[in-house]
C-alpha cells in the first residue's frame, strides 16, 4: 500500500487539539452512529468507512445502528434528537437532513434546534443510471427513450426526502412534461436492487455507493451531476457535456449530536471525525467523497446546515413538492 505523506502530515496537525479536547472528555463505553437508511447506501457506506478508524481514535469500538423508516429517515433521526446528549450516540447523515421539513408537515424534531454539529464527513457528486437491458447509452437516447415512454417509467428512489429524492426532482423539473413514476425504497440499496433486478428503470444514487455497480457492469452510468465529471468515473460525462446543465446538484454527509451535547463531547469528536476522515482521504477518495475543510469546525457546520436547508426547499418548492 503506498501511504501519502499529506495525510499523515494533516492527521498530526490535528493531533494537538485531539489531545486537548480528550483531556475533558472522552467517551467511557462504545459510541453508537445511527444511519437513518438501510445498509448499502451511500451514507451506511460512509459511516462504516469512518467507523473503525474513528474507533481507534476516541479509544472505544464505534458501532453503526441502521434505523430506516419515515421521510428523510425520520425514524433513526428523532432517535437520536431524543437521546441523552451525553456525547455516546450520533447521527451520521445525508442532506436528507434539511429536506424534511419540506415533506412532513409535522415534524417530530427539529433539524436545527434539536441536534448540534459535529462534522462535515464529505459532498459526494450524484450519478444517473439505468437498467443494462434499457436501449439507451447516453443522455440524448435516454431522453428519446423517456419522451417515448412518458407514463410508464419507474424511477427508484432511496425514499421520501432522501437527497437522491431530491436529485431526482431537480432532473424531473430539468424535463418538463415527461411523466415518470417516482418509486419510493427503504434506502439507496433497496433502490439499487431495484434498478438492476429491472424493477425500476433508473436511479439517481451518489458516487459512492453506485461506483462498484458501475465497474461491475451490473448498471449504467449516463452522467453525473453538474458541470464536472466525477474523478472515480472519468468516463462518464457531466450532465453539462450531456446537454442537461438545469440538471447539477450534490449529496453531503455529516454527523449530528443531540442538542445539549457538552461542548467537550462535540470538540473531542469533532477532532477524531476530522483526523479521520484526514487518515482515510485516499479511502474516502475512491468512493466519490470530496473533503471540504471550509467545514472543519462544527459552527461552520451548522451554518452551512442552516444555509442548505433554505436552498433545498426553494429546489423542492420549484418542483412543485408540499409538504404533507
Amino acid at each position: 500500500m503506498n501511504i501519502t505523506r499529506r495525510p499523515l502530515l494533516l492527521a498530526g496537525l490535528f493531533a494537538p487539539a485531539i489531545a486537548r479536547a480528550q483531556a475533558a472528555w472522552r467517551p467511557d463505553r462504545p459510541v453508537r452512529i445511527v444511519v437513518p437508511f438501510a445498509p448499502g447506501g451511500a451514507t451506511d457506506v460512509v459511516a462504516r468507512v469512518l467507523s473503525e478508524t474513528l474507533a481507534a481514535q476516541l479509544g472505544q469500538p464505534v458501532v453503526i445502528e441502521n434505523r430506516a423508516g419515515g421521510a428523510a429517515g425520520l425514524i433513526g433521526s428523532d432517535s437520536v434528537a431524543k437521546a441523552a446528549p451525553d456525547g455516546h450516540t450520533l447521527l451520521l447523515h445525508s442532506n436528507a437532513h434539511v429536506i424534511a421539513p419540506s415533506l412532513v408537515a409535522r415534524m417530530p424534531y427539529d433539524p436545527i434546534a434539536d441536534f448540534a454539529a459535529v462534522a462535515y464527513n464529505g459532498r459526494v457528486p450524484q450519478v444517473l443510471v439505468v437498467n443494462n437491458r434499457l436501449p439507451v447509452t447516453d443522455m440524448a437516447s435516454l431522453i428519446t427513450w423517456l419522451r417515448a415512454n412518458s407514463g410508464k417509467i419507474n424511477f427508484a428512489s432511496a425514499g421520501i426526502g432522501s437527497g437522491n429524492h431530491l436529485a431526482s426532482e431537480v432532473f424531473r423539473a430539468a424535463l418538463p412534461g415527461i411523466e415518470m413514476q417516482m418509486v419510493q425504497y427503504r434506502g439507496g440499496g433497496p433502490a439499487m436492487a431495484a434498478v438492476i433486478s429491472g424493477d425500476a428503470h433508473m436511479a439517481i444514487d451518489p458516487i459512492a455507493s453506485a461506483v462498484s455497480h458501475i465497474r461491475a457492469g451490473t448498471v449504467r452510468a449516463i452522467a453525473v451531476a453538474g458541470p464536472t465529471r466525477a474523478a472515480i468515473l472519468p468516463d462518464t460525462p457531466s450532465a453539462t457535456e450531456a446537454g442537461l446543465p438545469a440538471w447539477s446538484i450534490a449529496a453531503w454527509f455529516a454527523t449530528f449530536a443531540p442538542a445539549r451535547t457538552p461542548p467537550a463531547a462535540i470538540a473531542t469528536l469533532n477532532a477524531a471525525f476530522n483526523a479521520t476522515s484526514e487518515r482515510l482521504a485516499t479511502r474516502l477518495g475512491e468512493l466519490g467523497v470530496e473533503p471540504q475543510p471550509q467545514y472543519a469546525t462544527p459552527e461552520a457546520v451548522m451554518a452551512f446546515v442552516r444555509e442548505d436547508m433554505v436552498r433545498s426547499a426553494a429546489i423542492l418548492r420549484a418542483a412543485g413538492v408540499q409538504p404533507e
